[in-house]
């Protein structure tokens, strides 16, 4: 049976919060998951997060991490200072996880958000950019144990994976074990023809999973086909985490 989640950012606008609040509050709503931004890993102290690691496991709470990667740590970028300085950020981060006990970051963290400034006729340079990154900073999720799931998000948000179809080609290039997928219905809905086969086009490789409705809502609040996404995940025989983010 699936592990259900939710993000924490449907209740704060910001990375800054009071996460064992919300620990708490998943676990009374009757959660088995809270998902949070992790850039803020990098301003606490590790004891702050092993006594967040602590109240998670007190209620039986898993802790997940997202995020959508700042354009100074952009590791698509073709300018290798900022390339170099975005695979040690995100190697920071997955370190932090580490030590609270951290398995699964997702997100657009691939590349910066949004499109690049000098953006050229293909994407192929950011791609291959971003690649050679990811192969420096998955050696690192493999030795701290973390999977490392790239997310197809629309095209107003990134330029460089938009599709299921796109991912699975990103992660072929890695080729590692601690490497998968995030589809989300939201950006489904935007760019594939169909999502039912966008998830069947991820298959065993599809890692984690967000839900939320085609107007950013909570699931049930707008016309995404549920019944066709829940075939599909059966047909694949998902049995990761489902996580709402809805906003």
């Amino acid at each position: 049976m699936n592990k259900l989640g939710i993000f924490m950012n449907f209740w704060e606008k910001g990375w800054a919060a009071d996460h064992k609040k919300y620990i708490k509050k998943a676990a009374d709503i009757g959660f088995d998951i809270l998902e949070f931004q992790a850039q803020p890993l990098l301003e606490m102290s590790d004891d702050h997060i092993r006594e967040l690691k602590k109240a998670a496991d007190d209620v039986g709470i898993e802790l997940t991490y997202s995020l959508g990667l700042d354009r100074r740590y952009d590791v698509s970028s073709l300018d290798e200072s900022i390339r170099k300085g975005g695979v040690t950020y995100l190697q920071n981060i997955i370190r932090k996880m580490e030590i609270g006990g951290g398995t699964l970051l997702s997100g657009v963290s691939y590349a910066g958000w949004g499109t690049p400034d000098d953006m050229q006729d293909t994407k192929q340079p950011y791609w291959n950019q971003s690649v050679k990154s990811m192969r420096e900073i998955i050696k690192v999720a493999e030795d701290c144990g973390v999977t490392y799931c790239v997310e197809a998000v629309n095209r107003f948000e990134t330029c460089l994976i938009n599709t299921a179809k796109e991912a699975l080609a990103y992660i072929d290039e890695i080729d590692s074990k601690n490497i998968g997928v995030l589809l989300d219905t939201y950006h489904m809905n935007i760019e594939e023809d169909s999502i039912g086969d966008a998830i069947r086009t991820a298959g065993k490789y599809l890692g984690h999973f967000h839900t939320g409705e085609r107007n950013r809502k909570v699931p049930g609040k707008g016309h995404t086909p549920w019944k066709e996404i829940g075939e599909a995940l059966r047909d694949v025989g998902y049995d990761g985490h489902v996580t709402m983010e809805p906003f």
